[in-house]
């Protein structure tokens, strides 16, 4: 496998949504479509394969026809649960992906050369990852990690030793990768509060 065939994207939508809310952040409307919807179309034709990670009842993403992934762990673990379970569900695909890529549900304007950039930034090593980064800004959620770095992580998370998304960033053999912004806009832009949605839509609706 090459190119985007040889990574699986898993969409990171386990978030709590407490500036929402408590909303169900995935399935929130922007312009009259869902924002997990808004975000596989962008991602989708970027990798070989997707999955959602997202704790609770899968039924309610039975309309995208996606594998569903929850949490390895009991415990909450933020993103780092979320990459997690990508690691683990790459390993049990045929052929395995070499890489996962991770990004946001709530990033409805990721670039649409986000893995194929990541990739390219990659060295043939097995052992580097990538992360994005956009006005002077790291985006440690938007990153390309190699599935072989799995037991490290697990480990990690398994004994304490890792918590955080930069924390494992910072572990590891690492490259940036710079992304101009959008029409003045940070692409990586999370929509946390309802007046950031609100925000999203009146663009949209500027572009139509």
């Amino acid at each position: 496998m090459s190119g985007r065939d040889d990574v699986l994207g898993v969409i990171l939508a386990g978030g709590q949504g407490r500036r929402m809310g408590g909303a169900d952040k995935a399935l929130l409307p922007l312009a009259g479509r869902p924002l997990i919807a808004r975000v596989v179309a962008r991602f989708a034709p970027q990798v070989g394969r997707l999955a959602l990670s997202a704790n609770g009842d899968p039924a309610r993403f039975a309309e995208l026809g996606l594998p569903v992934l929850a949490d390895p762990f009991a415990e909450n673990v933020g993103p780092l649960g979320g990459l997690a379970s990508g690691l683990v569900h790459a390993a049990t695909l045929d052929p395995p992906p070499r890489f996962v890529a991770t990004v946001a549900v709530d990033t409805p304007g990721l670039p649409l050369d986000l893995v194929a950039r990541l990739r390219a930034a990659v060295p043939d090593d097995g052992r580097t990852l990538a992360v994005a980064r956009s006005a002077g800004r790291i985006h440690p959620v938007a990153a390309l990690h190699p599935r072989e770095e799995a037991g490290d992580l697990l480990a990690g998370l398994a004994d304490g030793s890792i918590r955080r998304v930069m924390g494992w960033i910072e572990s590891r053999p690492s490259v940036v990768v710079d992304f101009a912004l959008d029409d003045g806009r940070d692409p990586f832009a999370n929509l946390n509060t309802p007046a950031d949605l609100a925000d999203a839509e009146a663009r949209l609706s500027m572009r139509r």
